[in-house]
């Protein structure tokens, strides 16, 4: 009698994780969950067993009473559909419950968009596009809309009974799917809804968007985390035999338990092709899982393979269209793939039983085989015999080769994912689009216009966080327009090439490509030409040409106005505001405050992106950092709504926001901010965000200094980065007792700095102070010559600051909290510098107070730890000068903000003060004549042997003589000595 595998039906080792996942989610009825409902991410191995466990975790909700809803995240490659598995749960309401669900859209109107029928193609969408910035011909959707819509629809369906809604797959899920499950993570149902998602963890490579995002979703209240381990070895012998009841040999056994490695899928597959007649044990999981196809049928085999082009799920109308196959053969065909487990029925579509099951099969498509299926499904999509997504068609199309289709079905698909909120998406799609119509006789046999794409292209890459990608390939377009081009062509794509230029650090003017597009847009009521004017002024009022920007943003303004372009007045009213800050900050803050509601009515996102950004950079210019958070917390949540958290001053504000929490001492908000390592951000935002995550890292004792010196191919791409990883490198540098390197890090930074803006940039005040911070701190450990040698450095560095304050030009004449204090720390540094030289020594009085000014200018400013150093430095000073309880007061202040922040070189310096030598109140009478004979030639800089030979004494005798100079006047070492003996008059 043969032995026959078949699919289990009772889970195997599982119990204790769906009694776990069960009282998370409060579906079972003794689960004990006291809080109600709540939200699970389910992770594990592709095959070890999630979906089965879901399965379940169905059945038990659907026998308490619950309304189960599911949603599948779908391996489209890179043509993703955003918010496709909330799509296909809207399909399954519409159905359950079709009255619940009109009544949602008649409220939220925006739901529509996500229903299955108004994702797929039309012959009568319009293919056009404006020069008001839309892609669609039409409204964008508001993501924040949406969230909430979707959020009222699980409300909605939960008064009527408990919601169980599941996302599965999450690994493969797009950027906006992503977003939409962290809102409703995050956001309080008043019914009870749970949420359960389900990813393959080992999917998740180390750069893959979703690490990040199940990280921050794991801190959220209510949201657990459940990871299936492979099942032991008892738990698959047991699977192994409700597969094969009548069991398979022990070397069958031993062979499945080793290589299936607890993973259920693979013990499926490898049981069933142990257990199948005549089979035999392949040598790794792809002859596995092919081995089922074999003993399907030709129709079957046929409908397989058909299914395995189109990806995990097809509809049937679509096999039926692309299989060739007639109605007979084709459910002949799909019955017998069912029958063998090879697929799955799920409500009028057909999935692979396993994901990996799918992608063997189309891997071992002949090349032909696979150019045909694709263009099968191409003609079915075009032609309307099935349904389906601009996205589908593209990468049919261009998979069969048929160009010209795929060219118009990517630039459907990339409006369609702009208008959803997709901006990485539709990058893709029109980028695919360009490559497309590098062909220069498809580009001259189609009636797409290339500058409209181009410049769509390029908003939506800027969107995604990388200007200068879409700068490159506005450029690369650009050199291969034809001479006789459309001037119009060529004004659209320069001034989006100058408006991508100015967000990034660059030797190209954008204000002269800027002039150019106005130069040759065209004269009179045009779209265009108001487009062209906004950006102008926008780039003027960034490079200063505040003058020129008004009249420029005045004459945009108007002709917005007269033709009705809301969203680019907004977009000049906001530069117009900026240009107030020449006056009271007031007035610049009422201003901003009108432009943000205007674009806000207007739906200008980047224009009211732009206000919040100005309205925080207000607040943090002086130091009113509560009202700093709120603006650029406002500017962040407003960019994610919109799906374009790294897009100009969406992440700016993050980066800032960063910022003021790094001055407040709030730092794991900034560990936080600057978490996306796992997210994928584009280059520049990652290392902006890097050294702000390293300065705390940095002052809590931790050698940064290969992470710093890595982000130096950064500098001349953006200047934030050179001045916070230069101040990083300076202070590593100087803690290894290497001034001349600290002098040459910041010359570096110096160079690279003025190259791209200018020589007295203002940071350039921060940089000499760090600088000569750390070269102070390496001064005692130098003799007398070395320390002399760095006294032109010390007045080099203090010449440098003040050059900058004397130059320093701002449309608000203001020089802020932070600038004064970086400032007056600057001199601090610098007398503190030239005492410890021993050169132009100032006064103690003089010392003490410039200190006490720089500790009232940083308490002013309120950044916490340089506060704390600035103390730690004024308690050696006032330590030195033989004022004890100061020094012991100021360091105590120290010592409690050292111990907040947890920042260990501070507590360090603070514990080598308390053991230095505590200075007497010696006078020239406590010292013996002897004792200042040898002080003077100590000031000199001579060694106790230089000494001992000059007086005709030991090198010990002047060791004796030298330590009880330092007891009596209170010095750590010899050139603190010096510097005392001379400031109390006690040298000549």
């Amino acid at each position: 009698m043969e032995t026959m595998a078949h699919t289990s039906r009772t889970m195997v080792g599982r119990d204790a994780e769906l009694t776990e996942i069960a009282s998370s989610l409060g579906v079972s009825s003794d689960s004990g969950a006291a809080s109600g409902p709540g939200a699970v991410l389910l992770s594990g191995d592709a095959g070890v067993g999630k979906t089965r466990l879901l399965m379940e975790l169905r059945d038990l909700a659907l026998a308490e009473g619950w309304q189960v809803v599911a949603g599948h995240c779908l391996d489209f490659g890179d043509s993703a559909l955003p918010y496709l598995p909330f799509s296909e749960v809207l399909g399954r309401l519409a159905t359950d419950l079709p009255d619940v669900v009109d009544t949602v859209v008649v409220v939220h109107p925006v739901l529509a968009r996500l229903q299955p029928g108004r994702r797929v193609l039309s012959a009568t969408e319009g293919t056009g596009s404006s020069d008001t910035g839309s892609t669609d011909g039409g409204h964008s959707l508001d993501r924040s809309d949406l969230f909430g819509a979707v959020h009222a629809l699980l409300e909605a369906v939960a008064e009527k009974c408990p919601v169980l809604l599941v996302i599965e797959d999450m690994h493969w899920a797009d950027q906006s799917t992503r977003d939409l499950l962290g809102f409703l993570f995050s956001r309080p149902f008043e019914g009870p809804v749970a949420i359960v998602a389900s990813y393959r963890s080992d999917d998740l490579h180390r750069r893959h968007p979703l690490r990040r995002q199940v990280a921050e979703w794991s801190r959220l209240r209510g949201v657990d985390r459940v990871a299936l381990a492979p099942l032991p070895d008892d738990a698959v012998r047991a699977l192994i035999g409700e597969l094969v009841p009548s069991g398979l040999s022990e070397k069958e056994l031993a062979d499945i338990v080793a290589r299936a490695e607890g993973n259920a899928f693979f013990v499926e597959e490898l049981t069933s092709a142990a257990a199948a007649p005549g089979s035999w044990v392949p040598a790794d999981l792809a002859d596995v899982l092919l081995v089922r196809l074999d003993r399907l049928d030709d129709n079957a085999r046929q409908v397989v393979r058909t299914a395995s082009a189109s990806g995990r799920k097809v509809a049937h109308d679509m096999l039926e269209a692309a299989s060739g196959l007639d109605g007979t053969a084709l459910e002949e065909g799909l019955r017998k793939a069912v029958e063998m487990n090879v697929l799955v029925s799920e409500a009028g579509y057909y999935a692979f039983r396993h994901a990996l099951l799918g992608e063997a099969v189309y891997d071992d498509l002949l090349p032909g085989e696979r150019v045909r299926l694709h263009r099968q499904y191409a003609v079915a999509l075009s032609e309307g015999s099935a349904r389906g997504t601009a996205a589908e068609l593209a990468r049919h199309a261009r998979l069969a080769n048929d160009l010209d289709t795929a060219l118009s079905a990517s630039i459907r698909a990339g409006k369609e994912a702009s208008t959803v909120g997709g901006p990485d998406e539709a990058a893709y799609h029109f980028q695919q689009a360009l490559e497309l119509l590098a062909d220069p006789q498809r580009c001259a046999d189609t009636d797409v216009d290339l500058s409209k794409l181009v410049v769509a292209t390029a908003d939506a890459l800027t969107a995604s966080g990388d200007p200068e990608r879409a700068i490159a390939v506005i450029q690369e377009q650009l050199d291969r327009l034809p001479p006789d081009s459309s001037d119009v062509w060529r004004a659209r794509m320069l001034s989006a090439q100058a408006n991508a230029l100015y967000i990034t650090e660059t030797e190209t003017d954008p204000t002269a490509l800027s002039a150019q597009a106005v130069a040759l847009a065209p004269e009179g009521e045009s779209p265009l030409r108001a487009r062209v004017l906004a950006n102008h002024a926008r780039i003027l009022a960034a490079w200063g040409r505040y003058d020129e920007a008004q009249t420029v943003g005045m004459d945009a303004l108007a002709l917005a106005e007269r033709l009705d372009l809301n969203e680019l007045a907004s977009d000049a009213i906001t530069t117009l505001s900026g240009l107030k800050k020449a006056g009271p900050k007031e007035g610049l803050r009422a201003a901003l405050n009108e432009a943000v509601g205007r674009a806000e009515r207007a739906g200008a996102v980047h224009a009211e992106l732009r206000g919040r950004f100005f309205l925080g950079r207000s607040y943090e210019d002086w130091a009113e950092f509560d009202e700093a958070v709120r603006w650029f917390g406002s500017a962040i949540r407003r960019a994610e709504a919109a799906g374009i958290p790294w897009a100009p001053y969406g992440f700016e504000s993050r980066w800032q926001l960063a910022m003021v929490h790094l001055y407040r001492g709030e730092w794991d908000e900034v560990l936080r901010l600057t978490d996306v390592a796992d997210s994928s951000p584009p280059p520049i935002p990652n290392a902006m965000l890097a050294p702000l995550r390293l300065h705390v890292q940095q002052a809590r004792g931790v050698d940064v200094e290969r992470q710093v010196e890595a982000l130096r191919k950064f500098w001349p791409r953006e200047g934030s980065i050179a001045i916070h990883a230069a101040e990083l490198e300076m202070v590593a540098v100087g803690r290894r007792g290497d001034p001349a390197g600290v002098l040459a890090v910041y010359g570096d930074a110096v160079t690279v700095l003025t190259r791209i803006w200018h020589p007295w940039f203002s940071a350039r005040i921060r940089l000499a102070a760090v600088a000569m911070s750390a070269i102070a701190d390496s001064l005692p450990r130098m003799s007398g010559a070395e320390r002399a040698d760095y006294g032109g450095a010390v007045d080099r560095l203090c010449a440098d600051g003040h050059n900058v304050l004397d130059r320093y030009a701002d449309p608000s004449g203001h020089w802020g909290p932070e600038g004064r204090a970086w400032m007056k720390r600057l001199d601090a540094e610098t007398l503190r510098a030239r005492w410890l030289v021993g050169l132009d020594v100032p006064p103690q009085d003089v010392l003490v107070e410039t200190w006490r000014e720089a500790e009232t200018l940083f308490d002013d400013f309120g950044h916490v730890h340089e506060l704390a150093a600035v103390r730690v430095g004024l308690a050696g000073i006032l330590r030195a000068g033989g004022d004890l309880p100061a020094a012991r007061e100021v360091g105590d202040l120290a010592r409690t903000a050292a111990h907040a922040l947890g920042a260990q070189p501070l507590l360090d310096q603070l514990k080598a003060l308390g053991s230095a030598p505590q200075r007497s109140d010696a006078t020239p009478d406590a010292l013996t004549p002897r004792e200042r004979e040898i002080l003077a030639l100590v000031a000199a800089g001579r060694s106790n042997g230089e000494i001992g030979k000059q007086l005709f004494i030991s090198a010990k005798t002047v060791s004796v003589h030298v330590s009880n100079i330092l007891g009596k006047l209170g010095a750590s070492g010899r050139t603190e000595a010096a510097a005392i003996a001379r400031r109390r008059g006690l040298l000549e």
